[in-house]
């Protein structure tokens, strides 16, 4: 491991004590949802403008499919280098600094002109959603250690059902009155407010110092012209990809299909060119007997915390189960809440202001109260088994999919909506439980770094194929038919995730006997 620097004299060596006193603990918890709650809004608000969207840029329902997936292709591959990031550095700084650039790209998809332009504007906005969730969680683990952590970790993930819904009731209300592209530009702005507040927070297990934004940068280890040099293969082939895809698109017609195919591929090539680069560069530095400090040390540090992350999966079993489960919720539940206002405006006449209203509003009751009280049962359980945690993310499961699929049979409002209510309030119960069962079981000096990968994971298995396949077999089957596919994956998830009972006590017993 590479050795760190020492600390500047004007930086406080020692964490501070009164970060996790009660009530500001409380407030900070306070301040992290509301911020996971603007992410998820920021990410679905999408969603509720699919039809004006299609409409106004006449896109068929591939490339809408491709628009919901765009933030998360780039938020699943950033999300472990930000977890790793948050383990080696500044918590608050990069949470402040992802804050900020998904509010910035947020506020400009509202001044798109053509379906290129709004991917690469929601791709962006996936790199700052990426900085966020790792950091966040392994902070509130420290604010909440123990007792009450699924609580809390409950309380913080409600952003996800909160925002969720939010984001297609504040979408659908504001296209209705304003437009979508005022919607995208409204919801934007508060994210401003919250990354410079967030950057205040005290650090509950690291020394703090105050975020201006130079020593943000310091924090970080990063500079512009640094940063530029280490991935400019990335971005050129970022540029070569997004070039091909406009051509494509513009000059020949061909299928969208095909336009991100050619993009996905190039940004691989681009990913593959800037490792090798820095596996190069690194062999160099070593052979001229080089200090491990600097850009190249962090790398090689980074390399070795990606490996032990994946060692750490493979050899717990209980993370398996979960890493697997945590793909098929992914896929249903993100591909309900992102196909579920087409669906209603399609196929029970609603206009896409009257879907947003009714799927916000009794999402929004039903989710808040599934989220909570998910949590609340799996710390109950938890006091009576080990187990209990994963048992509550199963039955939140296996009871919300059935209830989900009849929801989507359904072609009359005043049942759809008590059904879809029941749905949403049982499929809400996974996100404070399956969140803590995984601190449980993972040692907390990698705990972001694990927290990463899952989210790479579980989006790059879930929910960025959901939304393009879905859409893809809407234009070849019909929505009506393709949207059914989600909710029986879910219920997969469910008895995915009773493997892990067998395995948690062990894993628990594992990581307690490693502690200090």
């Amino acid at each position: 491991m590479i050795a760190t620097k020492e600390t500047p004299p004007d930086r406080p060596t020692q964490p501070d004590p009164t970060a996790t006193t009660g009530a500001y603990r409380w407030y900070a918890l306070a301040l992290l949802a509301l911020i996971n709650l603007l992410n998820y809004l920021d990410r679905n608000v999408i969603f509720a403008l699919f039809e004006p969207i299609k409409r106004d840029l006449q896109l068929t329902d591939t490339q809408l499919g491709w628009l919901g997936s765009a933030y998360i292709l780039v938020f699943s591959v950033a999300a472990l280098p930000f977890g790793v990031l948050s383990d080696l550095r500044s918590r608050r700084a990069v949470i402040a600094g992802g804050v900020a650039f998904w509010s910035a790209f947020t506020f400009l998809g509202g001044l798109v002109r053509s379906f290129g332009q709004l991917f690469v504007c929601r791709a962006s906005v996936g790199i700052g959603e990426a900085a966020y969730g790792p950091a966040a969680s392994s902070l509130v683990a420290d604010y909440f250690p123990g007792k009450g952590r699924a609580m809390a970790m409950g309380l913080l993930s409600s952003g996800v059902a909160l925002g969720g819904v939010l984001g297609i009731l504040l979408g659908g209300v504001l296209e209705e009155f304003y437009g979508w592209r005022v919607a995208f530009m409204a919801v934007g702005l508060p994210g401003f407010l919250c990354a410079f507040l967030v950057a205040e927070l005290r650090d509950p297990t690291r020394p703090t110092t105050p975020l201006r934004f130079v020593v943000l940068l310091r924090e970080l280890h990063l500079g512009v012209i640094g940063l530029v040099r280490q991935i400019w293969p990335l971005l050129v082939a970022l540029a070569v990809g997004i070039a091909a895809a406009w051509v494509l698109t513009t000059r020949y017609g061909v299928d969208s299909s095909l336009d991100m195919a050619a993009l996905g591929a190039a940004v691989g090539t681009g990913v593959v060119l800037t490792i090798a680069r820095w596996v190069r560069l690194m062999r160099r530095a070593q052979a001229r007997g080089e200090s491990d400090e600097g850009v190249l040390g962090r790398l090689e540090e980074t390399f070795a915390d990606f490996v032990r992350a994946g060692r750490t999966v493979l050899r717990t079993p209980t993370l398996v189960f979960v890493f697997v489960a945590g793909a098929m919720i992914s896929f249903g539940m993100n591909g309900l809440v992102g196909w579920g206002p087409a669906f209603l405006t399609r196929e029970l006449g609603l206009s896409p202001g009257e879907s947003s209203k009714l799927l916000g509003t009794w999402g929004l009751v039903a989710g808040t109260a599934g989220t909570v009280l998910g949590g609340v049962i799996a710390d109950w359980l938890r006091r009576w088994t080990e187990s209990g945690r994963v048992v509550t993310v199963a039955v939140g499961l296996l009871v919300g999919g059935p209830l989900a699929f009849w929801c989507l049979t359904i072609r009359e409002t005043a049942l759809f909506v008590p059904v879809f209510t029941a749905a949403f309030f049982f499929l809400s119960w996974y996100n404070g439980p399956i969140g803590a069962a995984i601190f449980d079981v993972v040692p907390a000096r990698v705990s972001a770094t694990v927290i990463g990968a899952y989210l790479l994971f579980i989006h790059l298995a879930g929910d960025a194929i959901a939304f393009p396949l879905v859409g893809a077999l809407s234009d070849r089957f019909g929505l009506s038919t393709a949207i059914l596919i989600l909710p029986v994956v879910s219920m997969l998830g469910g008895l995915v995730i009773l493997g892990a009972t067998r395995t948690v006590r062990a894993d628990m017993a594992r990581v307690s006997a490693a502690a200090p």
